[in-house]
């Protein structure tokens, strides 16, 4: 995909951020859409289906986590990347995101060349994705389909995060084998994204609430396996 086909939404409240971060991307060759509130952010994700969504945490009518965990409930945007854009480093706010269905945190201030690279490595991923040979696993009564990005659990499909999706397929590749944390955040979330150590542990979580919680296992200090 060249870069002139790629759609990059960016949803802040502050003229400034959306000025600055929309023209050091549109610089780059980028299709650029704005929105300055969680609610336009959500209506025009639904409307123009970008491939990068940028969310500022805190916002005016509905805020960044609000905002994403609508967006992540929306079929056509599953492969959608989503960072967080914000000043807020806390980690339970970075928590709250991952919670939400994001993919990575970028913190701001931030300098144009580093928030360049930042969307750079997000979009890999997405390119990485792309090109994943089409793949359908079953293990058990779940039927997980990598190419679009679909969970089937006794014939009823289930809408999962990207990052849930992600790890979940991680897992159920090799049931019973140990996945080590280490492992994990490397083939889910990358060498050149740096979470939280809880980041792993909350998306375990929802995927206990939403699969089962039978069918995945905590290795104490080493990590976690999907059993059958």
């Amino acid at each position: 995909m060249k870069k002139k086909d790629i759609k990059i939404l960016l949803v802040d409240d502050e003229p400034d951020i959306l000025e600055i971060v929309g023209y050091n991307l549109s610089a780059e060759g980028y299709q650029i859409s704005t929105a300055k509130n969680g609610s336009e952010g959500v209506a025009k994700a639904k409307k123009e289906k970008p491939h990068l969504i940028i969310l500022d945490v805190m916002m005016p009518e509905m805020d960044g986590i609000e905002a994403c965990e609508q967006i992540r409930q929306v079929p056509e945007l599953a492969n959608t990347v989503v960072t967080f854009l914000t000043a807020r480093g806390e980690d339970y706010s970075q928590v709250a995101g991952f919670d939400a269905g994001a993919d990575d945190y970028i913190t701001k201030p931030i300098k144009p060349k580093v928030l360049v690279s930042k969307v750079k490595a997000l979009l890999r991923r997405l390119k990485e994705d792309e090109e994943t040979t089409a793949q359908v696993v079953t293990v058990g009564d779940i039927v997980i389909n990598r190419e679009e990005y679909k969970i089937e659990k006794n014939g009823a499909e289930l809408i999962l995060p990207r990052k849930e999706f992600e790890l979940l397929s991680l897992l159920a590749s090799r049931p019973g084998k140990v996945f080590k944390r280490e492992e994990i955040l490397d083939k889910v979330w990358g060498n050149e994204v740096v979470v939280g150590g809880r980041t792993i542990d909350v998306h375990i979580r929802k995927l206990r609430e939403k699969i089962g919680d039978d069918y995945f296992k905590t290795v104490k200090g080493v990590g976690y396996k999907f059993v059958l």
